[in-house]
C-alpha cells in the first residue's frame, strides 16, 4: 500500500539529479559538452561586458539571443517587423560615439548568442537524459573549466572573507537558481513562451544599474530597451496564437 516510498522509488527520484556519468553514452555527452562550454562562454562574456558597458546595455544586448530563438524560422511579417524593429534598436543603442566601448559591445553580442544556444541545447539535454542528469552534469563541466582560472586568482589574489561571501552568493542568486528555474521552466514550457517570460529582464537589469550602481542610460536607449522588449513579447505572443490556432 505504501510502495510508493520504498527505498528503491526514494533512489531513483535521487538519482534524477544525480548523474551517472559512466553510462552516458556519446549522443548524451555531446549535448551536455556543448551546454558546458555555452553556459561557461555566456557568464564570462556577459559579466565581462557589464564590467565595460553597464548592466542595462549589456543585458539587453544578451537578451537578442532567446528573441532570437523566438524570430528563428517564421515568415510572417509581424515578426519580420519584430526582427527590423529591434535591429533598429540595436542600431541606437550600439551607435558609435566618443566613449563607445566596441569591445563589450561584441562580448554582450557573444553571451547573446551563447543564450540563444543554451535555450536549444538545454531542450535537446533534457530529452536525452531524465530528470536533471544532464544539466547536473554540464553544470559541473563548466566549474571543472573554471577551477584553473579561479585557483590562479585566488593565489595571486587573496580574498577576505567578506569577498568570499559576496561570491558565494552571487554563484548562488546568479547562476545556480536562475540554472535551476530556468531549466525546469523549459520543460514544461515550449521555447518561444520562455521568451516571452524573460522579456522584463532587460528592464529589470536596466533599472538596477540605474538605482544600485548607478549607471544612467540616456533617453534614447530607453526608449531602444521598450521596442526589443516589445518586439520580444509581440513575437512570442503572435507564436503562441498560431500554436493554438494549428491545435484547434
Amino acid at each position: 500500500m505504501f510502495s510508493s516510498g520504498t527505498p528503491e522509488s526514494e533512489s531513483n527520484d535521487t538519482s534524477a539529479g544525480r548523474p551517472q556519468l559512466r553510462s552516458f553514452t556519446a549522443a548524451q555527452w555531446r549535448p551536455v559538452l556543448g551546454l558546458a562550454v555555452v553556459f561557461a562562454t555566456m557568464n564570462l562574456t556577459l559579466y565581462t561586458a557589464i564590467d565595460r558597458i553597464g548592466l542595462g546595455l549589456a543585458v539587453i544586448l544578451e537578451f537578442l539571443g532567446p528573441l532570437a530563438v523566438a524570430l528563428a524560422g517564421s515568415r510572417r511579417r509581424i515578426d519580420l517587423a519584430c526582427a527590423l524593429a529591434a535591429a533598429a534598436a540595436v542600431v541606437v543603442l550600439t551607435r558609435p560615439r566618443p566613449s563607445t566601448d566596441y569591445f563589450g559591445i561584441g562580448l554582450a553580442l557573444l553571451a547573446a548568442v551563447c543564450w540563444g544556444c543554451y535555450i536549444l541545447l538545454n531542450r535537446t539535454v533534457g530529452e536525452r537524459l531524465p530528470g536533471l542528469q544532464g544539466s547536473a552534469a554540464a553544470a559541473a563541466v563548466s566549474g571543472l573549466l573554471y577551477l584553473p582560472v579561479g585557483a590562479v586568482v585566488l593565489w595571486l589574489h587573496q580574498p577576505t572573507v567578506g569577498a568570499l561571501l559576496c561570491a558565494l552568493a552571487a554563484g548562488v542568486l546568479s547562476s545556480a537558481v536562475p540554472f535551476l528555474a530556468d531549466l525546469l521552466a523549459l520543460r514544461r514550457v515550449p521555447a518561444h513562451f520562455f521568451g516571452v517570460f524573460m522579456s522584463v529582464n532587460p528592464v529589470f537589469a536596466s533599472l538596477a544599474g540605474m538605482l544600485v550602481l548607478g549607471q544612467h542610460l540616456e533617453l534614447a536607449s530607453w526608449v531602444a530597451i521598450a521596442v526589443i522588449v516589445t518586439a520580444n513579447a509581440v513575437a512570442v505572443g503572435a507564436a503562441a496564437n498560431r500554436s493554438k490556432g494549428k491545435t484547434a
